[in-house]
């Protein structure tokens, strides 16, 4: 009925996140796992089906949770935990039992813990590709170790991106860090002709989502970003630097020096040649 693979890994604790097992399990009605305590996290993803999951708080008062296909629960180490399948309609589902120095932190990064151990993903789209997700954990044919360390990570990623109880706190780091990971990525390649799209397949990000994070965290959108950064170097190249301005405009990712100069006026209000006249500082 069920599938198990273990990791290699032996000193999983003194790691970021490692993986300890993992499997699938199309579960009997009525069958059952506990009560029994971990010493690790354990994250079952319900495919399809239904069944119940009587967790202990750390009052040791027992709570029941209801679920079913497109929703998971997480067990944390040291709390006593029961959950069974449905009579009529028993569960199938994948799972990983994973550790490491961050674990704890990634879990409640996704707004679930033994206090509140079900995960619901924000839309039936992400859901499907958290799903994926797990199912290339689970299925993959001759996985090096550093290959399924790496697995561990996009999982959690999605885990956490994808969770419709992840942390507010979190939510907003998460749109520092990937705004900041663009504006890098603007700053090393604005000479090319590089895209939003482009930007958000750097983050690994769809592209209105991206977008729409981008402008909460910068106030502008990638788009108007990227012209103003371009300009602004452009600005800095009229300034200190003798070169022509057709030169100029495809350093700054502008091969039409017409364009260019449209865009320039756009922000600064004048021609790049004005601009230069009125603050050039070298002879």
């Amino acid at each position: 009925m069920g599938d198990t693979k273990f990791s290699i890994f032996r000193d999983e604790h003194f790691i970021d996140l490692t993986i300890i097992q993992y499997g699938y399990e199309k579960c009997s009605p009525l069958h059952a796992f506990g009560p029994y305590v971990r010493n690790n996290y354990l994250f079952h993803y319900i495919i399809s089906g239904k069944g119940k999951l009587r967790a202990n708080d750390e009052k040791d008062n027992m709570q029941e949770f209801q679920l079913q296909g497109g929703s998971g629960f997480i067990i944390e180490p040291g709390y006593v935990n029961t959950y069974m399948a449905d009579e009529q309609d028993p569960w199938t589902y994948m799972w990983v039992e994973f550790s490491g120095l961050r674990a704890k932190e990634c879990i409640e990064s996704a707004g679930i813990s033994y206090k509140h151990p079900v995960y619901l993903p924000d839309t039936k789209e992400h859901g499907e590709e958290l799903e994926q997700e797990i199912r290339q954990l689970v299925y993959g044919e001759n996985t090096s170790s550093m290959e399924m360390i790496g697995r561990l990570y996009l999982l959690m990623d999605k885990l956490i991106r994808y969770s419709s109880t992840r942390k507010k706190r979190q939510e907003g780091k998460l749109r520092e860090f990937y705004s900041k990971e663009a504006i890098t990525y603007i700053a090393n390649h604005y000479a090319e002709n590089i895209t939003v799209e482009e930007l958000a397949r750097h983050c690994q990000l769809e592209r209105s989502y991206f977008g729409k994070i981008f402008k909460m965290v910068i106030g502008q959108s990638p788009q108007d970003f990227l012209v103003h950064y371009r300009m602004a170097r452009a600005a800095d190249f009229l300034t200190i630097s003798d070169r022509q301005i057709s030169d100029i405009a495809v350093m700054v990712g502008y091969p039409n020096a017409l364009h260019f100069s449209r865009a320039f006026k756009q922000i600064y209000g004048m021609s790049p040649r004005e601009y230069r006249q009125i603050h050039r500082i070298v002879s």
